[in-house]
């Protein structure tokens, strides 16, 4: 990968904001089924509509080459797509890429860590909602904890340069969990982020605005246990958290609030769904279809460069997520983490 001096994007909105940050997406497929994130009954996409991973390669190629300097690989979860192992190989030696990144569940990780680190990932987000087994096993619908810890456990000993963990907070849910999370967290030298539900697909385990936590009450938690200090941690390609460093150990604890203070003003991201639709916004249906430009075109970077390129006047200014209305139909599973 390149040296960590920020390059310049080519990639600027409408509204001055430069493109930095690529989450692609490898598969639409899970083996969990997480209840704000999927329906229960998925139906996935059929073969055909799916990017092949010499496709993935080849975006990823044209979005460094336009000063993309960061890569999330995305799913649903990634490490069920075969091939994704190579796929992150390839990607990692494109000259000017700063940072190639996953976020997973977990599950797969005590076999997946190694090879990972050989292929170039440098850092991992991993999910985890709870820490009570029963609780998990119902959030994840069939999923196991021991099957994440050990995981971690695994990531930990792989030589990753950090982890992090993710957490979306329900109210009355998990939010009893806010604490012993972060306390895990610290006591295995990982950041965490905590995250606002977001109305993505529809869902029949739970009524969204019923749940819905904000991330000041996450914070006015956190402060009744832990001393928060302004963190200096500062990345032009970071994602979306607003990061705090808990006092006297090495965790930054972050907050991603889509719904109550959105960081639109600062969105530096696009995705790539795995059957190849460029999302200019989380929360808005703008896109393009890069798959037909792909397969029309299947060795013309150039032409995939200006599609994106001419793409970005089209990248709205924010989103209005609204718990009590799902505009946006598709699944958090399907748009790419």
């Amino acid at each position: 990968m390149s040296d960590p001096q920020s390059q310049t994007s080519s990639l600027i909105d409408s509204f001055g904001r430069h493109v930095r940050y690529l989450r692609l997406s490898v598969t639409d497929r899970c083996n969990l089924r997480c209840t704000y994130c999927m329906a229960e009954d998925m139906q996935f996409l059929p073969k055909s509509k799916v990017l092949s991973i010499e496709e993935m390669g080849f975006v990823a190629q044209a979005f460094v080459e336009l000063g993309v300097e960061k890569i999330r690989l995305t799913g649903g979860e990634p490490l069920v797509r075969n091939g994704v192992i190579e796929l992150a190989q390839n990607i990692s030696k494109l000259t000017g890429l700063r940072e190639l990144v996953m976020t997973t569940n977990g599950v797969l990780l005590d076999k997946f860590s190694a090879p990972l680190v050989d292929a170039g990932v440098s850092r991992i987000n991993i999910s985890i909602d709870s820490l009570r087994a029963d609780r998990f096993k119902t959030l994840t619908r069939f999923g196991v904890l021991d099957d994440v810890l050990r995981g971690i456990s695994v990531a930990k000993a792989a030589g990753f340069e950090k982890i992090k963990l993710n957490a979306v907070i329900l109210r009355g849910i998990n939010d009893d969990e806010i604490i012993p999370l972060t306390e895990y967290a610290i006591d295995n030298g990982l950041d965490i982020s905590f995250i606002e539900e977001m109305p993505l697909g529809e869902i029949d385990s739970h009524q969204r605005e019923e749940t819905q936590l904000d991330s000041v009450d996450i914070h006015t938690q956190l402060e009744s246990r832990f001393r928060l200090e302004a963190s200096t941690f500062s990345d032009p390609a970071a994602g979306p958290s607003r990061y705090m460093q808990v006092a006297d150990s090495d965790t930054k604890v972050g907050f991603i609030s889509p719904m109550s203070n959105n960081f639109c003003s600062s969105c530096n991201r696009v995705r790539l769904t795995v059957e190849g639709l460029l999302l200019l916004c989380l929360g808005n249906e703008h896109s393009l279809d890069l798959r037909s430009l792909l397969r029309e075109h299947p060795e013309d970077i150039e032409a995939i460069k200006a599609a994106i390129l001419g793409s970005m006047v089209r990248k709205p200014e924010r989103h209005y997520f609204d718990p009590n209305d799902i505009t946006i139909t598709r699944h958090m599973s399907a748009t790419g983490g």
